[in-house]
């Protein structure tokens, strides 16, 4: 799964811009109270924990109530969605997007239920993430990092476009400690190519 931030990120998130936002086989939408027992099963998971640089494991009652209310919130170019299957509307994860700090880095961050790894569903609601925050936010141009252990989360960020950047060491809550991250970027007239080459081919 994709490191959600250096360790700076404000969970302070936007519901914000035009809902739903789709994608072939999943649905970016806002997490409800509904979800509370999916987001607990799912998120209660060392191995995305230590993927993470701001998910606590274990992950409590508490945790999942104050994800949702985090996702209601709107400020600025941030934004938290739950990832759906389109096809029954289950809650399989989180992907979203927000300043480092205000005015600066728009980070994206996605994490994505055990069950629903390995077959491209992460990659459709990275898409779908970063179709909304170009479309939605002002940001010029977005980062993202995984460890370097999470070859799974390099090739989601380079089938969204991202291009490597460099690497670096952030501390991760789930690991307990400082592990190293690969960090990319994606500009917005880089985006902007290759929704124009995606509609010719």
């Amino acid at each position: 799964m994709v490191v959600e931030s250096d360790g700076l990120l404000d969970e302070s998130c936007l519901g914000a811009a035009p809902l739903p936002q789709e994608a072939v086989r999943v649905r970016l939408d806002l997490p409800r109270t509904d979800d509370l027992a999916d987001i607990m099963f799912l998120a209660n998971n060392h191995r995305i924990a230590a993927n993470l640089a701001n998910m606590p494991h274990p992950f409590s009652l508490d945790n999942a109530k104050a994800l949702i209310a985090r996702a209601e919130t709107a400020r600025g170019n941030n934004a938290t969605f739950a990832i759906r299957l389109r096809s029954t509307g289950r809650f399989i994860g989180i992907a979203k997007y927000g300043e480092m700090e205000a005015g600066g880095t728009v980070h994206i961050g996605y994490w994505l239920g055990e069950p629903f790894w390995g077959d491209g569903l992460a990659t459709e609601a990275v898409h779908a993430l970063v179709d909304h925050a170009f479309t939605h936010g002002s940001m010029d141009e977005l980062t993202g990092a995984c460890r370097v252990t999470n070859p799974a989360s390099r090739r989601v960020l380079a089938k969204s476009g991202f291009q490597y950047r460099d690497q670096s060491m952030i501390h991760s809550v789930g690991a307990r400690g400082s592990v190293p991250i690969e960090r990319y970027s994606l500009e917005r007239k880089v985006w902007k190519s290759l929704k124009t080459w995606g509609a010719v081919a």
